[in-house]
């Protein structure tokens, strides 16, 4: 019996499916030292055989199994490799992909448990196992997981969720994380940290740390638009309401707008913005956190230390020490 299935399409990311592995191999080595049995999994794909991934590199595989069988694994389905949200509908309606959705979704009515990161939280979506659970995925990808799958909560600003039997993380790297979650469910703290500590993996909770404003317009013109307006306005932006009536919207339209290309609510779009800035400035000048406020627009560091410490869960002086990077 394996511990996890891990599921390779053609085109996977290919440092999704590395850390898959990797951490996988680690667990496996350190198991001893912590008095744990080995993990065991298998690695698949639709046919068998080599999978080409991106960048051209290849991952050994079996052929997945063609009959419906026990299976007690948890299925991992490493990031299918979609570089925006416009092109998820084509990746989806890929004979590849349509063969994946119908496996993943007989798995889960099996009552199988499924984990995945990034882009092939979609396929989880595609197989109806979202509905009704609190699921993440790349941050600039949830506001289209939001407009297609209503009934489940997308809580973008999570990197690992996890509700019953599926467990999703936030962008690529976020697999890592996600590793470590399930290794830590199936095997305990003890593994999970030893293996953390071995490969350099920080214990990352939030998402928000990582987020570029710019890149959450999924193709709206709008957004687009509006993020190069606050960022050139700065350290004065225009009130909600003034960037509603130079884009010639009423409020309501405004907002409506806005939240439904980035998930955001207008004002929440502004701050983000402003504090993308302060982001860059702390990590690349020598400007005092209160110079950086100002250019920003906070009348003070105070101000600019809560709010960062709100959305980021780290203060300013985390950012100029290192200890977030992207």
């Amino acid at each position: 019996m394996y511990d996890f299935t891990v599921l390779i399409l053609p085109g996977a990311f290919a440092s999704s499916v590395a850390v898959t592995l990797d951490v996988l191999n680690a667990a496996a080595v350190l198991a001893s030292r912590v008095k744990m049995p080995l993990p065991k999994w298998r690695v698949i794909s639709l046919d068998g055989g080599g999978v080409t991934m991106s960048g051209g590199l290849q991952a050994a595989t079996v052929a997945m199994p063609r009959r419906s069988r026990s299976d007690s694994s948890t299925w991992i389905i490493p990031g299918i490799g979609v570089e925006s949200a416009t092109a998820m509908p084509g990746r989806l309606e890929g004979d590849e992909a349509i063969r994946a959705i119908d496996a993943i979704r007989r798995h889960g009515a099996r009552g199988g448990r499924v984990a995945a990161s990034c882009s092939s939280v979609f396929l989880l979506q595609a197989a109806g196992l979202l509905r009704g659970r609190r699921v993440t995925t790349s941050w600039w990808l949830a506001p289209e997981l939001r407009r297609i799958e209503p009934n489940c909560v997308v809580d973008a600003d999570r990197m690992v969720c996890a509700d019953g039997p599926v467990s999703t993380a936030g962008a690529a790297f976020a697999q890592a994380d996600l590793m470590l979650h399930l290794l830590r469910t199936r095997f305990g703290t003890a593994l999970a940290d030893v293996v953390g500590k071995v490969l350099l993996i920080d214990g990352r909770q939030a998402q928000a740390p990582f987020v570029v404003p710019s890149m959450l317009s999924n193709g709206s013109a709008l957004v687009s638009r509006l993020t190069r307006r606050i960022e050139s306005s700065l350290p004065n932006p225009p009130s909600v309401a003034a960037l509603a009536d130079e884009f010639a919207m009423s409020l309501r339209t405004f907002a409506r707008h806005v939240r439904a290309a980035t998930g955001l609510g207008a004002l929440a779009l502004v701050q983000s913005v402003r504090l993308n800035r302060a982001r860059m400035l702390i990590e690349t000048s020598r400007m005092t956190i209160e110079q950086v406020a100002a250019q920003v627009g906070y009348e003070d560091a105070t101000a600019l230390r809560r709010l960062m410490r709100k959305s980021a869960g780290a203060t300013p002086s985390k950012f100029r020490s290192g200890a977030y990077t992207t």
